[in-house]
């Protein structure tokens, strides 16, 4: 029970204090589940990552649903799941009616100017820590830099780079 309880709180710190969504909360996820808990290896946590984007479902669930099950089963998903939304879930009850009347201020709009760089700086540290994990050679490099090619020159659907990822892994390895 104590390990239920320790994933909950683990996702329920992480679901709590991330802000600019899931790809946003991979370096706390991250810190807490492969450095602090040592639940997951850094290649573990790759693949789950790599798992929970194939999947449908934002990022932070799923990945909070596959640490939760590989810790501890069905009760650990669950568990890892609530953890991770139930503050943002309270929250956005508790601020809906108040932000319609002062999403226009001027001051509310400074704090969402100063909050979107942010964000970013923490999907690129995302980015960066994913990558020393996945970029193991040349051939994954070269496969990451054809998925980015697809995507924002070729404009191919993201779900057909990933299965022509998987084509290039079988093929490559």
């Amino acid at each position: 029970m104590n390990t239920i309880l320790e994933i909950f709180i683990t996702f329920m710190k992480i679901g709590g204090f991330s802000f600019g969504g899931g790809l946003a909360m991979l370096p706390l996820i991250e810190k807490e589940v492969v450095i602090n808990h040592q639940w997951l290896t850094a290649k573990e946590f790759v693949d789950i990552i790599a798992i929970a984007e194939m999947t449908p479902g934002p990022i932070a669930i799923n990945t909070s649903t596959f640490v939760g099950y590989k810790v501890a089963g069905y009760p650990g998903a669950l568990a890892g799941s609530i953890g991770v939304t139930i503050i943002s879930f309270m929250l956005v009850i508790l601020v809906a009616r108040y932000f319609l009347k002062i999403k226009d201020a001027k001051e509310t709009k400074a704090v969402f100017e100063g909050i979107r760089p942010a964000v970013l700086g923490m999907i690129l540290s995302a980015g960066i820590s994913v990558g020393r994990t996945a970029f193991i050679d040349y051939k994954s490099v070269l496969i990451a830099l054809l998925v980015l090619f697809s995507i924002h020159k070729l404009k191919l659907h993201p779900i057909l780079s990933i299965l022509g990822a998987g084509a290039l892994g079988i093929l490559l390895y």
